[in-house]
């Protein structure tokens, strides 16, 4: 099977046991890749402990579409994390609403969708696991559902109680965050405000030092419009909000500079200098990463009360059950996950 075969040399061999690394991985959109994914992440050995969310039904159900000798068991929660060993599935069971064909929507299973996220959020919230790892889901299909709702990152901190959470996306030493998510691209100017900038900044900064271990990490902050904003003549958002939350997160202590023009914030000499770049909306700044690593990226919510990472794609409905899946990416994110655990 394809999606059991990672990309580009992602470490496959045993590390040591991080006695305190307890991994939820939720299934995702049930008519998508999720499940595919997941089961490739079943196949292999764990130095964590790793738990799925998502009806056993269905996974068992496409583990004997994609030929795979995998059945889904109970998980019971033992005193100690234990390493996970391949061809083990302990899942913590969510009932689909109705059957699922797979690279097929059905709006019945968007409340199904939503309770795998409520259960594991809700489990890390308890202290039952240390980190969370999401498969894709399908914001179009809960939408159209009629549940207002915008992304992981975004539900994930208000069912935890997180009053501002951070989008950030890793590819090795490039990382991209993002003062804006999922919004149309004309109502991304009134977002940017001052009071959304200085607790995008404080978060960044603060998910760069505990979560990566980067003392005085260097920020850099892009400008809304082309050239920053060309003195005014192209915008006054680098003027009157950006300029302003950058001088005063210095202020504070932050290792920060910028606004400067999104096109040259990217080169090498200025990455060099730089440890995260902070971009004002979703297709500023993730374009220019999955470019860098596609396949490879991980996606990573600050500001939680628990570490959460995933995917950098989508359902990729086409896909489901074919076999051709790759894992790289949810691979790459438990990974990155038992560190951040």
């Amino acid at each position: 099977m394809a999606a059991t075969t990672p990309r580009r040399g992602l470490r496959r061999d045993p590390q040591p046991l991080n006695r305190h690394s307890r991994l939820v991985l939720t299934t995702g959109e049930p008519a998508g890749i999720g499940p595919d994914l997941a089961l490739a992440a079943a196949l292999h050995d764990w130095p964590c402990e790793l738990v799925f969310v998502g009806d056993p039904a269905l996974l068992a159900a496409r583990a004997r579409l994609l030929q795979l000798e995998l059945e889904p068991s109970e998980w019971r929660p033992g005193a100690v994390p234990v390493p996970h060993r391949a061809g083990t599935l302990p899942v913590i069971s969510v009932t689909l609403a109705t059957q699922v064909e797979a690279g097929r929507l059905d709006v019945a299973n968007a409340h199904y969708v939503l309770e795998v996220l409520d259960v594991a959020t809700d489990a890390c919230v308890a202290g039952q696991f240390t980190a969370m790892v999401t498969a894709p889901v399908q914001k179009s299909v809960i939408n159209d559902a009629g549940i207002a709702f915008t992304g992981h990152t975004e539900y994930l901190a208000a069912r935890s109680g997180a009053a501002m959470p951070v989008m950030l996306l890793v590819a090795g030493t490039l990382r991209v965050a993002l003062a804006t998510t999922h919004l149309p691209l004309a109502e991304v100017p009134r977002h940017i405000r001052r009071d959304v900038l200085d607790a995008t900044l404080d978060v960044l900064d603060r998910g760069l030092r505990t979560a990566f271990e980067l003392a005085g990490p260097r920020i850099l902050v892009c400008g809304l419009n082309p050239h920053a904003g060309e003195g005014g003549h192209l915008g006054r958002e680098e003027i009157d909000v950006i300029g302003p939350a950058v001088e005063a997160a210095r202020t504070r202590g932050l290792t920060v500079r910028g606004p400067v023009p999104a096109d040259t914030a990217f080169t090498h000499p200025v990455l060099a200098e730089t440890d995260a770049v902070l971009a004002m909306y979703h297709d500023q700044g993730l374009p220019v990463i999955k470019h860098a690593g596609f396949g490879q990226t991980v996606n990573v919510t600050l500001g939680l009360p628990f570490p959460r990472t995933s995917v950098d794609h989508g359902t990729a409905l086409d896909l489901a059950a074919t076999g051709r899946a790759d894992p790289g990416s949810l691979f790459a994110a438990i990974e990155l996950a038992q560190t951040l655990g």
